[in-house]
């Protein structure tokens, strides 16, 4: 019985030994020569080219300033839930579809039901941060926390090239990202 399986195990050996030696060895600059882009996730040895429109970065790599500026912004249209008083944006910080979409009065009928189901705002906290490299947009991907513990909610900060809000989202929260509401070019707060 023992050198059954001694022998098995020796047949099973040499089969792996003979699948390696079939695959073609390719050098490691070759590859760095032809994949030309930053990929976060891995890539099959298959893929000689990759082609990424939407890539998540980095978030210790982001500008800490437009980090912030992303917390704050966003922050301050979830706070009109908890104060009714809503500072306009100004053209430094937001496109103009997104200063004549996002009035006080637009907030207040979103800030209704927001308080009835989850209670006060309190914080937002950054999960991801993604790059649309085709409209050169960056996307900070908040989960907004509120005071009831059924509160699963998603803030969506949409910063441009002129670092100006271009679109806010608000949605149930997911631990997935999906790609199809990655561009969105209404300011949108539902």
């Amino acid at each position: 019985m023992k050198k059954l399986t001694l022998l098995l195990a020796l047949i099973v050996l040499i089969g792996c030994k003979s699948k390696k030696e079939a695959i073609p060895n390719i050098k490691a600059t070759e590859i760095a020569k032809e994949v030309t882009i930053e990929v976060t996730t891995e890539v099959p040895p298959e893929v000689t080219t990759v082609e990424v429109k939407i890539i998540k970065l980095v978030i210790s790599k982001v500008d800490a300033n437009l980090k912030t500026k992303a917390y704050e912004l966003g922050k301050r249209i979830l706070m009109t839930c908890n104060t009714s008083k809503f500072k306009p944006f100004n053209e430094s910080e937001a496109t103009q579809s997104v200063i004549d979409n996002i009035t006080e009065e637009n907030l207040s009928k979103t800030c209704t039901n927001f308080r009835q189901r989850y209670g006060a705002f309190k914080d937002l906290k950054l999960i991801d941060i993604y790059k649309d490299n085709e409209s050169k947009t960056t996307i900070f991907r908040y989960k907004a926390l509120y005071t009831k513990a059924v509160a699963n909610k998603e803030l969506r900060v949409y910063m441009n090239e002129q670092n100006q809000i271009s679109a806010i989202k608000s949605m149930d929260w997911s631990d997935v990202f999906e790609k199809k509401l990655f561009r969105n070019t209404d300011a949108d707060t539902n």
